[in-house]
C-alpha cells in the first residue's frame, strides 16, 4: 500500500507550501482544470467506490451526483471539520500537518459541483489546524489555485475557514449548516436533502476533511489505482484509523481498508500493552457497538462491519483490557452524549438521561433487574429520534446489552460494581 493521505507529512512539522508543490501537489488539480470536464471529475470519484469517511460512509460521487445542474443561484461545499465523536481525532492530525491535501481536494470538488463558494467548518479548539488551513489559503490564492479564474481555466473558488461554537451536534449536516447560518444548531427535517435545498436554501455538499483529503490522488493517479490500495477486492482505498486506548502503540495510522481488525491490534499498534488481554474495543468512534475477541478477523470495511453488529463510523478505535469494566465505559459514553443533545426532540431530550440515571444506578450497586428491560426498550425507541444523535448514543449500550449482559446481571445481584472490589468494600 502507497500512502495516500500521509505521503507528504514531516515527522515534527507542517510541511511548507513549496514543499506540498515540489512533491506533485495541486498536480491533480492541473490535470482536471485542463483536460478534464467537471462531469469527468465527479465520474472518476463515482468510479473509485470512495465511501465517506466522515462515518455514514455513503458513496461520494453519488451524494455528488444529487446535486441538480439546472437549479437557479449558487451551490455550496462544506467541509465538516467539526470531529467531536469521542475517540476520534484524525482529521486534527491530517490538517496539522498537511492542510494543502485538503484545500486542493476541494477546489477539485468545487470544480466538478460547479460550486464558487466553499467553507471549511472547523471545530473551535483546533487552533493549529485553523491557523494551517487560513495560511495555506492565502498561499494558495496567492499561486493562483484558488481565487478568480484559477489556472486560466474559467473557474473560480473561494475557501473560508469557520470556527464552530464547540458542540457535537454542529457535526450533524443540517445542524452544520444552521450554525453556519448563525442560527441555533438544531438539525433540520429531510427530506429536503441539503444536495437540492441546503446551506441559505442552495443546493449543497457537505463531505469529511479525510474524504476531500483523497479526491487529489484519485484525480491524479486515477480511481481504479486508488481503489486497489485496500486490503481485499470489495474495499476502496485507504482509511485513517485512530488508535487509543489499552495498546502498546496510541496514534492514527493509515491502513488499507479491509485490514481485519486483529492485523490492526498486533501489527501497527504493537499488541495489548503488557500483562492486559483484549477484552473489547468501540470500533468506529463512540457511538458505534462494540467489538469482543469474537470479531477479531472482521475486516475493517463499512460492510463487513455492518455485517458483524456494529458500524466503521469514523474509524476511530478505542480498545479496553481484561480489567474494565464495560458498564463505566458504556456511562462515560452516555454521559457526553446526554450532555451533548440539543434537545430539539423528546427520545433525546429526554432519554438519553434516563439511560444515563439507570446506567448510574446500575454502577453503583443499586439496579435492579427490570432496569436491563428498560435499557433494552431505550435501544429500540430511541432509534426513533429526530436525528442520528441519540441512535448512536444507544450503539454503546446496544453493545453492552448484547456482548456484556452478564457484566450487567453480575453488578445488579452483586451490588456493587466488580470491577472495584477490594479489601476495604464488600457486595
Amino acid at each position: 500500500m502507497d500512502q495516500i493521505l500521509f505521503k507528504h507529512n514531516r515527522p515534527d512539522r507542517v510541511i511548507s507550501f513549496d514543499e506540498y508543490c515540489a512533491e506533485s501537489g495541486f498536480r491533480a488539480l492541473r490535470k482536471a482544470l485542463t483536460g478534464m470536464s467537471p462531469e469527468e471529475v465527479q465520474q472518476a470519484t463515482i468510479d473509485s467506490g470512495m465511501r465517506g469517511r466522515g462515518g455514514a460512509g455513503f458513496p461520494t460521487g453519488k451524494k455528488w451526483s444529487f446535486v441538480p445542474r439546472d437549479l437557479p443561484g449558487p451551490r455550496y461545499l462544506i467541509c465538516n471539520c467539526d470531529e467531536m465523536e469521542p475517540g476520534t481525532y484524525k482529521d486534527r492530525v491530517l490538517l496539522e500537518k498537511n492542510p494543502y491535501l485538503l484545500i486542493e481536494g476541494m477546489a477539485l470538488a468545487g470544480y466538478a459541483l460547479g460550486v464558487e463558494h466553499a467553507f471549511i467548518f472547523i471545530r473551535r479548539g483546533y487552533e493549529l489546524a485553523a491557523e494551517n488551513l487560513r495560511r495555506g489559503i492565502v498561499e494558495a490564492e496567492r499561486a493562483g489555485f484558488l481565487g478568480r479564474d484559477i489556472l486560466n481555466s474559467g473557474f473560480s473558488l473561494s475557501l473560508e475557514v469557520h470556527q464552530s461554537a464547540g458542540r457535537y451536534i454542529c457535526g450533524e449536516e443540517t445542524a452544520l449548516m444552521n450554525a453556519l447560518e448563525g442560527r441555533r444548531a438544531n438539525p433540520r427535517a429531510k427530506p429536503p436533502f441539503p444536495a437540492v435545498k441546503g446551506l441559505w436554501g442552495q443546493p449543497t455538499v457537505v463531505n469529511n476533511v479525510e474524504t476531500l483529503a483523497n479526491i487529489p490522488a484519485i484525480i491524479d493517479k486515477g480511481p481504479a489505482w486508488w481503489k486497489s490500495q485496500a486490503a481485499t477486492p470489495d474495499a476502496a482505498g485507504t482509511k485513517l484509523f485512530c488508535i487509543s486506548g489499552h495498546v502498546s502503540i496510541t496514534d492514527c495510522f493509515e491502513l488499507p481498508l479491509g485490514m481485519t481488525l486483529g492485523e490492526i491490534i498486533d501489527g501497527p499498534c504493537g499488541g495489548m500493552r503488557n500483562g492486559s488481554n483484549f477484552k473489547a474495543c468501540i470500533p468506529g468512534g463512540a457511538s458505534t457497538p462494540y467489538f469482543t475477541k469474537e470479531h477479531w478477523n472482521v475486516p475493517m470495511d463499512f460492510d463487513p462491519v455492518a455485517k458483524a453488529g456494529s458500524r466503521l463510523g469514523t474509524g476511530g478505535i478505542v480498545v479496553f483490557d481484561h480489567n474494565t469494566c464495560m458498564v463505566a465505559v458504556t456511562l462515560n459514553l452516555v454521559r457526553f452524549f446526554a450532555r451533548e443533545s440539543c434537545g430539539w426532540c423528546t427520545p433525546c431530550r429526554e432519554g438519553l438521561p434516563l439511560v444515563q440515571h439507570i446506567l448510574e444506578r446500575i454502577e453503583a450497586g443499586y439496579g435492579e433487574p427490570p432496569d436491563i428491560d428498560i435499557l433494552h426498550e431505550h435501544v429500540r425507541h430511541l432509534n426513533h429520534a429526530f436525528c442520528a444523535l441519540a441512535p448512536g448514543a444507544m450503539g454503546p449500550v446496544d453493545g453492552l446489552l448484547r456482548h456484556f449482559k452478564d457484566e450487567l446481571s453480575e453488578h445488579i445481584s452483586g451490588k456493587c460494581c466488580p470491577f472495584r472490589r477490594d479489601t476495604t468494600h464488600t457486595c
